[in-house]
Parts: C-alpha cells; structure tokens; sequence
C-alpha cells in the first residue's frame, strides 16, 4: 500500500508503537493499581513537553482523543444567545461545522460561512473576506490553520487581531497545522486551538490536545460535566470518564521523535515533495493545482484537479489498480480534486508511482 493520505491518519513511529505497548501491557496487569496510580500521573509529563512545544504554559494544554475533540469543547462551551453570529468558511473541516449547525438549530445561533477563490489571490484577501462577514453579532471566529481540503495555509495573527479588537473569541483548528511546520502560539495570537496529534506529530491514533488561553479558562464549560473545584483548571477538559494511559503518554517517544528531526527540516521534505509531483502532473494538459505555490501558504498537503476524470473514479481506481490511497474532494458548485498528503516517509519512488498512474489515466482520457 502506498499511503498518500496521511492528512486523514498517519502511522505512530515505531517507538511510539512500542511505548505505547509496554504501557499497555503493564496498566491490564492490575488497572485501577498501575493505570491509575502509575501511568496516568505521567501525563503531567506529556503535558509539560507538548506545552514547551507550541510555546504555551502547560496550565494551557489539556490532552484530548482528537482535533474534533478539542474544537468541541469550544464550540459547545462558549455561553452563545439566540441571533448571535458565527464566522467560519466553507472549507472547515464537516465535522466543525455540523457542530455549529447542530447549536444553530437547538439554540438558534447563525452560522455564516465564507467562501472564498481557490487557491486565492493573496493572504490579504482571505483576512478581507473573513472582515467582510464580520456584523456586531458577531460572537466567534473560527477558522482552519491549514483547510483539510485545499492545504491552504491561512493568515491566523490577522484574523485573531481582528477579532481581539472586535471582542470576538477566535477558534483556531489546528488538526493540519501542528508538527507540519514551525509555529508557536505566540504567532497565532488565538483564544483557543485544538489539534490531533495522530496526524503530522505521528503519535498513537486517538491523541490530540487543547490550548485555553489562562484567563479563558473558568468561563468555557467542559464537553462533559466537572465539579466546581475545577472551574479554572485546564484539567476539568479532561473529564471524559475511564481512559487508557498507554496512548497518552506515548505521544512522549513521538514528540522526542519529532524534535531529533527538526521541524523545519520536516517542514522543507513535506514542501519539498509536494513540489515534486505537483511539478510534474502540472504539466499535463488538462491538470491543475488547486494548492498556492508559495511555500508561505502551502506545505505538505496539495488537490489535483483532472479535467473529465469525476474525483471520486480516480481515488477509486487508483486503489483497485495499484493500491495508492488518496482521497477525493468536493465542494459543489466551486471546486474538486483528490488530495494528497505524503508523510516524512513517504518516498520519491512512491510519489513517481502515484504521477506514473495519474499520467496514464490522462493519456487514455485523450
């Protein structure tokens, strides 16, 4: 199998893997002994490193199962009256906006989403576009660091001024974003950011985590009830009932993997191999990118558009044919393609086979 959809889950290192075994192992010997008292104090641990990381305290850091996790607990914890007003594009992830959709119609809050030119003009015009839907209802911003959908990196300081001047809480879903390329939170400028870590951090499946600004905290209410003792504790985000530590704590072995790369160098290999098959396909009659070319807003995720071939045939046939995953992208009426994400690992001969195929699905389009 040849993965290039790594955008929707990558595989943990190895040494996440293993850690992830050991603990495992030792916390079904005696549970409520060595899972509790043990292993999930060490997640304090992780908490500390995962904080340093993204340049936070870790007061401000509580570890979650996924990006959606954490992005729903600010969506369902924000105090929101009836009228007021969302701001969030169509090219958020389906989930995030089923959730406001969900709020909209037992609460009656409006969700307004943006569109915007794919791939746009500039950054500048993406922060216009976000202004423009921006009313005195305006309660929340929240917007993609990268879109799951195009790999569009978009200009998060700008928009969070916007909002910090407006009084406008600003969500930021960094599933795409974290451990693809180096940022800390400082440059965000954001109210709340929620990520995955099973994606471009390659640790164990079912980990991500969530910053809460400090003085944000006591007033966000939980996705699952706390007790009061906790109201301005980051921990209270926590509450989710009996949880396995082994995942947990070996996002540990995937973060010090991550460092003895180095995130820029990370960052230039994914750049580097998006460049190298969009190079390639682009050249072809009837193909296009629908990802930027400049590095400041793209870097390891692209969508190839191909002219007569439906998305969802190409994806297809290119997993029955030669076992390469990608996935197909649709938003009707503007724009679709398959999106294609390499990992570190993923290899040239790889990414030849993919541009191989998609070649010769052109050739015989005519």
């Amino acid at each position: 199998i040849i993965n290039l959809n790594n955008g929707g889950c990558s595989p943990a290192t190895r040494v996440a893997q293993q850690a992830m075994g050991r603990y495992l192992e030792l916390q079904n010997m005696a549970p409520v002994y060595y899972m509790w008292r043990q292993l999930d104090p060490g997640v304090e641990n992780v908490r500390r490193m995962i904080a340093e990381d993204f340049g936070c305290s870790p007061e401000e850091i509580a570890i979650t199962r996924n990006a959606s996790e954490s992005l729903e607990i600010c969506q369902y914890g924000l105090d929101l009256k009836r009228g007021d007003e969302i701001v969030t594009t169509n090219q958020d992830y389906p989930r995030m906006i089923t959730t406001w959709k969900q709020r909209e119609a037992r609460e009656g809050v409006v969700l307004k989403q943006v569109t915007f030119d794919v791939p746009p003009p500039s950054m500048d015009y993406l922060v216009s576009r976000i202004e423009q839907a921006i009313t005195p209802r305006t309660r929340v911003i929240m917007v993609s660091h990268i879109t799951n959908r195009t790999g569009q990196i978009f200009p998060v300081r700008p928009i969070c001024e916007l909002g910090r001047a407006r009084g406008i809480e600003v969500i930021v879903d960094g599933a795409h974003s974290y451990a693809q390329f180096p940022f800390k939170q400082e440059e965000l400028g954001c109210d709340y950011f929620g990520t995955s870590l099973h994606k471009w951090l390659l640790a164990p499946i079912g980990t991500g985590f969530l910053y809460v600004k400090k003085e944000k905290i006591p007033n966000l209410w939980p996705l699952m009830a706390a007790p009061e003792t906790q109201k301005e504790d980051i921990r209270k985000f926590e509450q989710i009932g009996t949880h396995p530590a082994a995942n947990r704590l070996a996002i540990a072995e995937a973060m010090v993997f991550h460092h003895s790369i180095g995130v820029e160098r990370k960052a230039a290999r994914l750049r580097y191999l998006r460049k190298r098959w969009t190079d390639r396909l682009s050249q072809l009659p009837g193909v296009r990118t629908l990802t930027p070319t400049d590095p400041k807003q793209a870097c390891g995720i692209g969508l190839l558009q191909v002219d007569g071939i439906e998305p969802g045939k190409l994806v297809g046939d290119m997993w029955n044919d030669r076992r390469i995953l990608t996935t197909p992208i649709i938003t009707e009426g503007e724009y679709a393609g398959i999106r294609v994400t390499p990992n570190i690992y993923s290899t040239l001969e790889e990414l030849d086979q993919f541009c191989d195929y998609v070649e010769e699905k052109v050739r015989a389009r005519g």
